[in-house]
């Protein structure tokens, strides 16, 4: 019974591994890039999200390094390219 509980365990760890390295985003962080990609900044989509500013950045450190980023210019570029953005994304 425990050797199963384990396995169970490790089978869980490894998916969420895959989907850390495939770059699937939480739904969290496919708002923040969307919010990002309107030009907002981190204040603003706290506001914006009723969240506090500290939570808005590490959603976005988490996001930069599932993406492998260093700026926002490069988290757009690669959310361009893996189409996680439409190409036309709007700036209202």
């Amino acid at each position: 019974m425990a050797r199963l509980r384990t396995r169970r365990k490790q089978r869980r760890r490894r998916s969420s591994r895959r989907a850390t390295r495939t770059g699937t985003l939480t739904p969290r962080q496919k708002v923040i890039l969307r919010l990002v990609a309107q030009g907002m900044t981190n204040r603003e989509i706290a506001n914006h999200l009723d969240i506090s500013v500290r939570t808005v950045e590490v959603h976005r450190f988490n996001l930069m390094r599932r993406l492998k980023v260093r700026n926002v210019a490069q988290l757009l570029r690669q959310a361009l390219l893996q189409r996680l953005l439409p190409r036309n994304f709007s700036f209202r």
